[in-house]
């Protein structure tokens, strides 16, 4: 324990050292021994440049995803069933537009500005998950993004809390605390409906069967065509594999599927006793790139959505720039006028 511990403090000293003579080389050095060493990343510390660039793109695609994801539930706001249900999902979505910021600020630790990321997402530069190019048809739907999407989301990002980098790994704290409440929301909605009446119980399987394998290829593409999987789990960005993080997931909805009283459309949805897993049907990546190309049933819709709510919110983003600048000043003048009678 004592080696480990004087170790650990000898690469931390390394890695925060100021003395330039050390060059590149030994500041790559200190990065790798701090990644090994399980110690966080944080703003100021030198990182490389594939580090920092990898870090950008998955924590804004992951913003850009939060913020388009508003959307598909957002639109059934006006017409939950009641007063409770309109609540719980107006908390939703309000708490997904959190997540967002959460994430934009945690990019902007990385030096790329917020305005930057919201243009590559309007433009199509960057992307943003492929689940949210699915339309919202019944009111069932809002139960099955709650108990699938954001349960696929859960087992994806609560080991992004062990992330290397230290702002991205705490946003995730609180991220991950209330898609777990979503979550339950979701499954409490379905199971409302496949305890009702039959036509209830035929929506929530409805939404079941057409939500189910776009659920789990949000995990992205299998570990052997993932371009930087490999890469992210190295630098410890990442912890476990798309394939890992699937399977993990498929084992976690089987019994959840059997207590809602729902089925998964998977035929050869099977427990594999040696392996100790549920085998599952292949999944249709032709419809994954298909959708991620932007040919999805609302990729059109999503981004013009955004956009134009991104330009009609124009003047309160002028407002809240004016009304902090105001501020600065008022606070300047005091000072000066403080120091003056001071003086």
């Amino acid at each position: 324990m004592a080696t480990a511990a004087a170790h650990q403090t000898d690469s931390t000293a390394a890695f925060h050292s100021d003395d330039a003579s050390a060059g590149a080389d030994g500041f790559e050095r200190a990065f790798d021994a701090a990644v090994a060493a399980d110690e966080r990343i944080e703003p100021r510390d030198w990182m490389p440049d594939a580090y920092r660039s990898t870090l950008i793109r998955q924590i804004a695609q992951h913003a850009h995803s939060e913020i388009i994801g508003m959307q598909p539930e957002a639109n059934w706001i006006t017409r939950a069933p009641s007063l409770r249900r309109k609540a719980i999902l107006m908390a939703k979505v309000q708490d997904e537009a959190g997540h967002g910021l959460y994430l934009y600020s945690a990019a902007e630790t990385l030096g790329a500005s917020r305005e930057e990321l919201l243009d590559k997402l309007h433009s199509g530069r960057q992307k943003y998950s492929s689940i949210f190019n699915y339309p919202t048809l019944t009111w069932a739907d809002v139960g099955a993004i709650g108990w699938l999407v954001d349960g696929a989301a859960i087992t994806n990002q609560v080991p992004l809390c062990r992330c290397s980098y230290g702002p991205y790994a705490r946003a995730m704290v609180r991220v991950c605390k209330e898609e777990s409440f979503h979550q339950r929301q979701g499954y409490e909605l379905l199971l409302a409906l496949s305890r009702g009446t039959p036509e209830q119980h035929a929506m929530a399987q409805d939404a079941v069967d057409r939500w189910w394998w776009p659920s789990l290829m949000m995990f992205g593409p299998p570990d052997d065509e993932s371009q930087h999987s490999a890469q992210s789990m190295a630098w410890k960005i990442k912890r476990h594999s798309n394939d890992e993080l699937r399977q993990r997931f498929v084992d976690i909805c089987v019994p959840q599927a059997e207590s809602l009283g729902l089925t998964l459309p998977d035929p050869d949805l099977t427990w594999n006793e040696e392996r100790g897993h549920h085998d599952f049907g292949a999944i249709d990546w032709t419809e994954f790139w298909d959708v991620l190309k932007g040919n999805g049933p609302c990729n059109e819709q999503r981004l013009t959505q955004r956009r134009r709510a991104h330009e009609e919110g124009a003047w309160v983003r002028e407002a809240a720039a004016a009304h902090a600048a105001k501020r600065a000043a008022r606070t300047a003048r005091t000072t000066e006028t403080t120091g003056a009678t001071q003086a």
